[in-house]
């Protein structure tokens, strides 16, 4: 059952999950950047980027930056909830740094760690981003902690 306030759009969730999910397929896991253009909304919002600002070009250059610096990425679909035009990810993410990546040279390590998202969808396309990672975590298995070799 569904429950509607009057004047609102009915979301369809199985519609809005299969786009959040094609969006981790296509953009976080193989680096489509081509594909952001359909995907995202032109006013699209990322709240969790520092230095990203609005729209699918913004997001195609921190995609870039974090892909010149990862590779072998991975994300496996723990869960995935929707709600009106919300859609929430938990997922785990592996990547193996290969280049610069968030100040620090390439390592060659691998990382796993645990990811949530949540994205707004409207108009059937991605129109804001809010995400948590574990980066300590991340941090810690590529290195990148002080007394850490």
């Amino acid at each position: 059952m569904n429950v509607q306030t009057a004047g609102e759009p009915r979301a369809n969730t199985d519609e809005n999950k299969a786009l959040v999910r094609r969006f981790v397929d296509e953009v976080f896991v193989a680096g489509r950047m081509e594909a952001v253009e359909g995907l995202v909304a032109p006013d699209f919002v990322p709240h969790s980027w520092p230095g990203t600002g609005p729209g699918p070009a913004e997001l195609n250059r921190a995609m870039s930056r974090v892909f010149a610096g990862l590779s072998d990425v991975s994300m496996t679909i723990e869960d995935m909830i929707a709600e009106g035009d919300r859609v929430a990810v938990r997922l785990t993410a592996h990547a193996v740094h290969t280049g610069e990546f968030m100040g620090m040279p390439a390592s060659g390590k691998s990382y796993t760690i645990p990811e949530i998202h949540i994205f707004r969808v409207a108009d059937g396309k991605i129109a804001e981003h809010w995400g948590q990672a574990d980066l300590l975590g991340m941090m810690r298995q590529l290195g990148g902690l002080p007394g850490q070799g």
